[in-house]
């Protein structure tokens, strides 16, 4: 599987965007799909992640209530809603993915994650 981030760009405080992780192959439904980012000087932490059968999700409690993330099987895509946007979450984003065999896990560790993308720089100005 590759994964394929984009939608990043630059964005003013209290704005939205729409982050996609695109991936290849026909199996990306058994896959839980999580977000990660890297702030500047920082290391990468969690942001949300989706389950494969897309009923549970899990967030990170900074994002909570701001973020939302979604999939649509049928277009092999994971979708990060981001609302609210802070100059302190200027980062560059990650998606990842691994199999699973249970419908509703979702994973919060990067050592859960077996596929990443290349991530997207999300800027947001103050």
């Amino acid at each position: 599987v590759q994964l394929q981030a984009s939608g990043g760009g630059l964005v003013q405080a209290g704005g939205s965007l729409r982050l996609s992780c695109a991936a290849s192959g026909r199996t990306f439904s058994t896959y839980t799909v999580g977000w990660f980012r890297r702030a500047p000087g920082k290391e990468r932490e969690f942001v949300a992640a989706i389950s494969r059968s897309g009923s549970s999700t899990r967030y990170a409690d900074s994002v909570k209530g701001r973020f939302t993330i979604s999939r649509d099987d049928a277009k092999n895509t994971v979708y990060l809603h981001m609302n609210t946007l802070r100059p302190e979450e200027t980062a560059v984003y990650y998606c990842a993915g691994t199999y699973t065999s249970f419908y509703s896990s979702t994973y919060a560790s990067e050592d859960q994650y077996t596929y990443w993308g290349q991530g997207t720089l999300v800027t947001v100005s103050s």
